[in-house]
């Protein structure tokens, strides 16, 4: 092997067809000879260029609609033969072989046709054969055979073979060869996740998975840390689907803190009214809604005005002009909002470090997913929690039931506990946060510290008692003592809403009475780590 290969012919055959002219016009005026398969030399040829079709040098026509057509020695043996070794240089000519030295290829869009909602048939018909085939072929044989299987390393492979007179470095070489492993690793990854769902198999005895460089960070959770960020290709919206209107780059952190935050005001249907959530370290430090957006953020601003400085917001709600006013007034990483007016654009482009996402919607709670989690040795993969309950589903335990107002605040609470890393505690009062405690190794701990929190913010505010006064308060899981309960009653809670089902639940519910509260339960558990 030499570290300079010649490229004097080449095998096209995409299905994405963006930038092939152009492509196959830049590699004829370089005098490589060009093969061709199907709709590409079809392509090729109506574009005014000379192309041989497979079919010609194969000696077998396209058959079987399509599916048989470079699955043939002639393709496999021109891409895998080792051009130093002896043995196959006479195979070669003993059988009219030609060397293919540049395989350009892109799969059948088997992606878009699930993104799509393509019924069985059409995924399975969708699922490339000789594609991947070819390309793993020539990665193999990426001592002298070049591959390319993305659209964007186009320049970058014509201007390597205009460097280098023609040919290509063993360096180059290898790089196309790792990411055409990766492509089809990833094309894997999808037919066998998609079939695992399609088949109704949530536990697969081999489970890929799969992402594409979206951007290269900085560093991750800390400077000694390398990291990048890696898209599926999902349309949920988000942070990945997100435009960035203006700002620095994301960090590692912002990605990791701006998801929480939009995954959590999602929870609050716009036509529900205006609803914002701050967010920090992946925690919620304020959220609430409002008869405005304004109204929305300052609630959720005064729940802990000392956590939101640098944090993350989202809105459940186009980004307003008076809104971003007022969020300008305080540091702030990343605003993301399912858009913005104009006004709004204008007075963040005074605040040049700040963040501004912009997405198409909002993301849907109830639409399933999976979650993953590296540890030690594997990862552990769940479905994403998209539990959720109505008023129909609580079950009222107490003596005394929960006033329409006390019952609106808990769902609210609710829907943010299912937010906040575990143990969980979360006081509402009038549809906004009032003290989060989030994180501890006790649930007592998480009562009090976010009972501590409220009664800061009331100095703070120049208030006469802490908000948490006739406020309610949701637990992600059950109260396993009686403790963590008469804790939110000393704060000032006037009704509990909890899953229930510990073995002590009726020691509970009699303090609960004893203390006067209303309490319910969910029969569902929202833990978060």
């Amino acid at each position: 092997m030499t570290d300079f290969a010649p490229v004097t012919r080449a095998l096209l055959s995409v299905s994405d067809k963006t930038g092939l002219i152009e492509l196959g016009r830049a590699l004829a005026e370089r005098g490589v000879e060009l093969l061709s398969t199907g709709g590409t030399a079809r392509s090729l040829r109506e574009a005014g260029l000379a192309v041989r079709d497979m079919a010609e040098v194969t000696g077998f026509p396209e058959m079987m609609d399509g599916r048989v057509k470079t699955l043939h020695p002639m393709v496999h043996g021109g891409l895998l033969a080792l051009r130093n070794n002896a043995d196959h240089v006479a195979a070669m000519e003993t059988h009219g072989i030609g060397p293919i030295d540049l395989l350009v290829v892109n799969l059948y869009p088997f992606e878009d046709t699930v993104a799509r909602g393509g019924d069985y048939d059409a995924c399975v018909e969708n699922i490339d054969i000789g594609g991947p085939a070819m390309i793993r072929a020539a990665a193999k044989n990426h001592a002298f055979v070049n591959v390319v299987v993305d659209v964007e390393d186009y320049p970058a492979l014509l201007a390597e073979l205009d460097a280098q007179d023609g040919q290509t470095r063993y360096a180059f070489r290898q790089r196309l060869a790792q990411v055409a492993y990766a492509r089809t690793a990833a094309y894997d990854a999808a037919v066998s996740s998609w079939m695992a769902d399609a088949i109704n198999e949530p536990a697969p005895r081999r489970r890929a998975v799969a992402g594409t460089l979206a951007q290269t960070l900085r560093y991750g959770e800390n400077p000694h840390q390398a990291a990048a960020f890696y898209v599926d290709g999902s349309d949920r919206p988000g942070v990945a689907t997100a435009r960035q209107v203006q700002g620095k780059e994301l960090s590692y952190n912002n990605i990791n803190d701006t998801d929480a935050a939009f995954e959590l005001v999602s929870e609050f249907a716009p036509g529900d009214g205006p609803a914002c959530a701050i967010i920090k370290h992946a925690n919620p430090c304020g959220v609430a809604r409002g008869a405005t957006l304004l109204e929305a953020y300052k609630s959720a601003f005064d729940c802990d005005r000392t956590s939101a400085f640098g944090g993350i917001i989202a809105l459940n709600q186009p980004l307003d002009g008076a809104t971003a006013e007022e969020i300008a007034g305080i540091f702030t990483e990343v605003v993301i909002a399912p858009g913005a007016n104009d006004d709004a654009v204008s007075i963040f482009a005074k605040k040049k470090n700040l963040r501004l996402l912009l997405t198409e919607g909002l993301a849907d709670p109830a639409t399933a997913g999976r979650m993953i989690k590296q540890v030690a040795g594997g990862y552990l993969v769940q479905d994403k929690d998209t539990g959720r309950i109505s008023a129909d589903d609580l079950r009222v335990v107490t003596k005394r039931a929960p006033t329409d107002r006390e019952m609106s605040d808990m769902l609210f609470a609710w829907k943010v506990a299912k937010h906040v890393k575990s143990n969980a505690i979360v006081y509402v009062k009038d549809g906004a946060t009032v003290g989060v405690g989030a994180g501890q190794m006790s649930r007592v701990d998480s009562c009090r510290i976010a009972a501590r929190k409220s009664q800061d913010m009331a100095e703070a505010l120049g208030l006469a008692a802490p908000l948490t006064q006739g406020s309610v308060v949701a637990s992600d899981a059950f109260f396993p003592f009686a403790d963590g309960l008469l804790t939110a009653a000393e704060a000032g809670a006037t009704a509990v809403i909890h899953p229930g089902g510990s073995m002590r639940d009726d020691e509970v519910i009699a303090a609960a009475d004893e203390a006067g509260l209303a309490m319910v339960l969910t029969g569902m558990r929202h833990f978060r780590h």
